[in-house]
């Protein structure tokens, strides 16, 4: 009696390549300040000396549903504003009330993109940067240096910018893209 054929074995699917995710468990969120939290005229001065201040769109709504479960800071590189200056401008919209740290490249000593700068900005929040992410609008200056420091990086890119963005871990349009991919990570 000849011997019955073994039955194939079925092969396993292929799983889905994930998405690349965010840093382990990230505990602060970083954000740039002109054209990231508030729109930058590019007016002469400071920003609270302006006649026009404006919030990004979405940003406050991304602000209030992340607060509870991230420590908030924001960091700016403008020359022109020290880490008071940011206060008063980010005052005038109700933004300063959302975040809980402020930095400036003058007070830090050292401008974006250079690294010392995302690293003194998690150190001396009491982070590693590694458990940092960072939001910001320019891909040179927000990104890249974050990115070589060990942070995770979301590259918000409201112009649609076209280029390969490798650097970026995530890359979103409009501030209201943080919420679910924020939020789907704390889960």
């Amino acid at each position: 009696m000849p011997m019955p054929k073994p039955k194939p074995m079925p092969m396993p699917k292929p799983k889905p390549k994930p998405m690349p995710s965010l840093s382990p468990q990230p505990k602060a969120l970083i954000f740039d300040w002109g054209d990231t939290i508030m729109r930058d005229y590019n007016l002469p001065g400071p920003m609270h000396s302006w006649e026009k201040v404006a919030w990004i769109p979405g940003a406050e709504k991304a602000l209030k549903a992340l607060q509870n479960n991230y420590t908030l800071i924001i960091a700016t590189s403008a020359n022109h504003s020290n880490t008071s200056d940011m206060k008063a401008a980010l005052a005038m919209v109700g933004a300063d009330k959302y975040f809980d740290l402020f930095f400036s490249q003058i007070e830090l000593g050292v401008a974006k993109p250079d690294p010392r700068f995302f690293s003194q900005t998690a150190l001396l929040s009491g982070f590693k940067p590694e458990s940092c992410t960072m939001i910001g609008n320019l891909y040179e200056k927000d990104i890249i240096g974050a990115k070589t420091t060990g942070m995770t990086t979301i590259f918000f890119n409201e112009t649609k910018r076209e280029g390969p963005f490798p650097l970026a871990d995530h890359i979103i349009h409009h501030m209201n893209e943080l919420i679910p991919l924020l939020n789907d990570h704390q889960r």
